[in-house]
């Protein structure tokens, strides 16, 4: 950073912080995620207001030659990266199993360092980190989209007391290209019993079509009742 700040400098460091927080942000918001426009153009300019009061106190005229070691005006830049720690840890939600807003927080923490960098002076820097920046969150969302992943399932069943048998309920789901990983609970009585299953399968997450098992086992006459859940 130089020792002194021209207000033609100064001016510059803000609209580039204001134009990058700007377009990560038109990106989150336009699919309505929790930090759009407003948020993510805050908190870059707030970043960037930071590291320029930052640079504006680095002057020297006056000072003693240890000044630089007495001040440390980098625990500011510190400060605002921790900070944003914790409002990043508040967009992060946990439901049914779900852990949700972690892309959120970490566009927040992006952006915090994008700013930084801004109103630091490294504008080749920043605007290298915007690019990037870019390409992960729209350049790469296809491959997110399509990518295969890990998912669970509850399949919860009520039949007849010894019909469908636990190897018959297997075959039809493992034919679907699902796997049972477990048998959670089971309870019966004198007519009817529960069965709950653990199901594991691989598919893109935007995929929730209904599988194809449980019209097969909804079908059988010994099934009174079978319900699906996504875990």
């Amino acid at each position: 950073m130089p020792l002194t700040l021209t207000w033609h400098e100064i001016g510059l460091r803000l609209a580039l912080s204001v134009i990058a927080g700007a377009l990560i942000g038109l990106d989150r918001g336009e699919r309505g995620r929790p930090a759009g426009l407003r948020t993510t153009l805050l908190v870059c300019l707030a970043a960037a207001v930071a590291m320029i009061q930052a640079n504006l106190l680095l002057g020297t005229t006056g000072k003693s030659g240890d000044s630089f070691i007495t001040l440390d005006l980098m625990r500011l830049p510190l400060g605002i990266l921790t900070g944003m720690g914790f409002i990043g840890g508040g967009a992060i939600l946990r439901r049914d199993g779900l852990v949700l807003g972690v892309t959120t927080a970490a566009t927040l923490w992006f952006v915090t360092v994008m700013g930084l960098c801004f109103g630091g002076g490294q504008i080749k820097l920043g605007i290298a980190a915007l690019a990037l920046g870019m390409m992960v969150l729209e350049g790469l969302r296809w491959v997110d989209y399509r990518m295969k992943q890990e998912q669970h399932g509850i399949l919860h069943l009520t039949t007849e007391r010894n019909e469908p048998t636990q190897e018959a309920i297997r075959d039809a789901v493992q034919q679907a290209g699902y796997k049972i990983i477990g048998l959670s609970s089971v309870a019966c009585d004198n007519q009817k019993r529960e069965l709950e299953f653990t199901v594991q399968w691989r598919s893109a997450l935007h995929n929730a079509d209904v599988p194809p098992f449980l019209s097969d086992l909804t079908g059988d006459p010994h099934v009174a009742m079978a319900l699906w859940k996504v875990s």
